[in-house]
């Protein structure tokens, strides 16, 4: 049986998601905004939350219909039949979510989608499940644009940034699906060796082991909402992780290489990088940028979230931006490098223009993804040319 499926994403993320959904069988693939529409089977379902680094969550559409009103959306979710998806004695949660609606409030929204399933059973059973906003048997989501509502179950249970290696996260942490996606979309080959010189709880690395070792971001987690249902296939669950785990290529890994000047962060960092299993594999020095001495036998792929922000006053915001771009142009001729930025001032004080500008948004902070071409010496009418 083949269903209408959602991959919920990041802005700047459907194309690659899209991408990455073909790749795994997905038909009728069409990226849309901070989403992506696609029609797959049951083992799809478990393949795309196993397998997909770019994607939220993954959602099975049940449903759409006309939601005008509060008693239009209350009738909607009440013609579905839920009782095939959850008895009396199971729990669920309901998310929603609005845009360009005549109902302008998403938790009064998900309330009455809550209403309408528990009325049902209660009318049919006499008993009522109950609300569990952890691990429900079923999350619902609701989306409601210009009036109409699409009611969708979440297969994923929670979002899939939630890998399961991370033990600490320190502070600002990067989402592991911000992460994959950025190694993505900087066209690193995961064979060049890779450094993230602040690498803090050490995501950028242990993103960029699991994709060059083939390795599906899934495979650490135990929780999915699609566990928790009526027609869990355990065999074609485990046939499927199985299969993963036979195109492991954890050999092809190449030097990764992190730097943090806090110690609190190199902890942390490594017993993530020992949770996921790369201790062979990654090594994290606590330095600085600027004071690291690299190897330069090879070129090195540099890809980092530098400290920006409300932590962090401008002034010495701008010293280390300028730094690191001293740094770039003394220690690392010949290398590429990206760094994502939620400062323009800050990305002026490297004293190098980027030859490409890429608009990511890090949690609510509107960032640029800069691309830094390191050329050894000057290179006239280049991309990279320095700011005089």
């Amino acid at each position: 049986m083949m269903f209408k499926l959602i991959a919920k994403t990041y802005a700047g993320f459907e194309e690659i998601v899209a991408e990455e959904l073909q790749d795994l069988g997905a038909q009728e693939v069409v990226p849309g905004f901070r989403a992506v529409t696609f029609q797959g089977d049951l083992a799809l379902i478990y393949r795309a939350n196993l397998h997909s680094r770019y994607s939220l969550r993954i959602l099975k559409e049940l449903a759409t219909f006309p939601a005008a009103n509060e008693q239009q959306l209350y009738d909607g979710v009440a013609s579905i039949n839920w009782s095939q998806y959850m008895t009396s004695d199971d729990t669920l949660a309901v998310d929603a979510a609005l845009t360009k609606s005549n109902l302008n409030h998403s938790q009064y929204a998900a309330l009455k989608t809550k209403d309408a399933i528990v009325d049902q059973f209660r009318a049919a059973t006499g008993s009522r499940p109950s609300v569990d906003l952890d691990r429900p048997t079923l999350r619902i989501h609701v989306y409601i644009h210009e009036n109409v509502a699409a009611v969708s179950l979440d297969t994923s249970g929670s979002s899939l940034h939630k890998r399961g290696y991370r033990v600490h996260q320190g502070g600002a942490p990067l989402s592991e699906v911000l992460a994959a996606g950025m190694l993505k979309i900087s066209g690193w080959d995961k064979t060049t060796p890779l450094m993230d010189p602040f690498c803090g709880s050490g995501t950028l690395l242990i993103e960029a082991a699991l994709m060059s070792g083939n390795i599906a971001p899934g495979i650490f987690r135990e929780y999915f909402g699609f566990k928790q249902w009526k027609d869990f296939d355990k065999s074609l669950w485990e046939q499927l992780v199985a299969a993963a785990r036979q195109q492991e290529t954890p050999t092809s890994i190449p030097e990764i290489t992190g730097l943090d000047i806090a110690f609190r962060a190199v902890t942390f960092a490594r017993e993530n990088v020992a949770e996921a299993g790369f201790s062979d594999k990654i090594r994290i020095h606590c330095s600085s940028f600027m004071d690291f001495k690299p190897s330069m036998d090879h070129p090195w792929f540099i890809i980092s979230n530098p400290p920006y922000g409300e932590r962090i006053v401008p002034e010495d915001l701008f010293a280390l931006f300028k730094d690191i771009g001293n740094t770039f142009k003394r220690s690392y001729p010949g290398c590429t490098a990206w760094l994502l930025s939620g400062s323009r001032e800050a990305e002026k004080s490297v004293g190098l223009k980027p030859s490409k500008r890429i608009p990511l948004w890090n949690g609510p902070i509107e960032c640029k993804f800069l691309k830094f071409e390191l050329y050894s010496g000057s290179k006239r009418g280049s991309p990279q040319t320095v700011i005089v």
